[in-house]
């Protein structure tokens, strides 16, 4: 049985790229996409790593995007139309700190792909990271601000410490 995260990780990779949209025109608003899509995969599959997480996930709901939307000062323009913005219900708040972390730490992002080995979701084949792993000059152009680790820092502030205990399990943190 394979643990279906897709809702989640479609609306909290939507997330971002509204938060943090690419500059340039449509092609660099795929390659953001993408971006966005790889980080928050990874990061999902971390903090859901059994189709038990993912089934308890499914049950109790991931808590949506409202504190991001705050952080980022985006809950102002976000408006009255509830049915706009029933996507947000699927954001995962410890996800998107997570994708966060990896977008802005290549070295964080290339021990978060190895750990995946551990959990049942990839079959341990990091090439389908490589954008987020190893971007080129489009990649980077096109995420300027999804990468931007000041810009980033309020969201993955959020929940990095939680991150870093699940890539160091019984190591001590030193802030």
């Amino acid at each position: 049985m394979h643990a279906d995260l897709s809702p989640v990780i479609a609306a909290t990779a939507q997330w971002l790229t509204r938060a943090f949209p690419a500059s340039g025109g449509a092609l660099a608003s795929a390659l953001c996409e993408v971006q966005a899509r790889q980080a928050v995969t990874v990061a999902a599959w971390l903090r859901y790593p059994t189709t038990m997480d993912a089934a308890l996930l499914g049950m109790a709901g991931p808590g949506g995007s409202g504190r991001l939307d705050w952080v980022t000062g985006a809950d102002a323009a976000l408006g009255d139309d509830p049915d706009a913005y029933a996507w947000r219900t699927w954001v995962d708040e410890v996800v998107a700190s997570w994708a966060a972390c990896l977008l802005t730490d290549p070295e964080l992002a290339d021990r978060a792909v190895a750990a995946l080995a551990d959990g049942g979701h990839t079959t341990g084949a990091p090439a389908e990271f490589r954008r987020l792993l190893a971007p080129d000059a489009s990649d980077r152009g096109a995420a300027v601000l999804l990468r931007h680790p000041d810009l980033l820092a309020p969201v993955a502030g959020l929940h990095q410490d939680q991150l870093l205990t699940r890539l160091n399990p019984g190591r001590t943190l030193i802030a």
